[in-house]
């Protein structure tokens, strides 16, 4: 099939795709934080938002979109004022309402939305400059510019991006969720990692704001 490339690109993506999967960044940290708080189902929603948004990226890099977006100083800027911004945003969530699941509160914890969880992922990913110029950079390394098949190879790729990515993530809420167990046995401890991931999406936040379009 033409839109395959061939093994040992598919070898040298695979590889290149397992170390940026496990390399931390905003939407890890939304998927793990959301288990920590509303449980296992809203952490894979958040995980599946987040590699949509890694399908509509190389999309963007398909069609030469995400190339006019960091051609284009304005455009660059203002994404990354929103993508700061919705960071700064879920930074305020996990301090004022990130312990939602404490156990004092008798109600029990204030559910979220699937759907709203999944947007959040898809949000974290599509607002983060980071990403564009990942893929801008990364995908067409594996892909020649005269190679009629292309657009077909970069969307195979996105998609292979995509699966390889949900064993190496998929643990991590897993793993989050067996934690979640302890946490509600401490308040305390509870308060501490809702301090730690508003402190991580804040850092994420200002180094969003500190990329430079190349």
């Amino acid at each position: 099939m033409s839109f395959i490339p061939d093994a040992t690109t598919l070898i040298q993506f695979a590889i290149a795709t397992v170390i940026l999967a496990i390399t931390p960044g905003p939407d890890m940290t939304l998927f793990v934080s959301r288990t920590l708080s509303h449980g296992r189902a809203t952490g894979f929603a958040s995980m599946a938002g987040a590699l949509c948004g890694t399908l509509i990226h190389t999309t963007l890099v398909v069609v030469g979109i995400s190339a006019l977006i960091v051609a284009s100083p304005a455009a660059f800027f203002v994404l990354k004022i929103f993508g700061a911004g919705y960071l700064v945003f879920l930074a305020w969530q996990a301090i004022t309402k990130g312990s939602a699941f404490s156990p004092e509160k008798k109600t029990g914890p204030r559910k979220i939305s699937l759907f709203r969880s999944w947007a959040a992922g898809l949000g974290v990913n599509l607002l983060n400059p980071k990403i564009i110029l990942f893929f801008m950079t990364f995908l067409p390394q594996f892909v020649s510019a005269h190679d009629p098949n292309a657009p077909g190879k970069l969307f195979f790729l996105g998609a292979m991006f995509v699966v390889l990515s949900i064993p190496v993530t998929a643990p991590m809420v897993l793993a989050a969720e067996k934690f979640s167990a302890a946490m509600k046995t401490s308040p305390r401890v509870t308060r501490v990692v809702d301090y730690l991931f508003a402190g991580v999406f804040s850092a994420f936040a200002l180094k969003i704001l500190t990329a430079q379009a190349k």
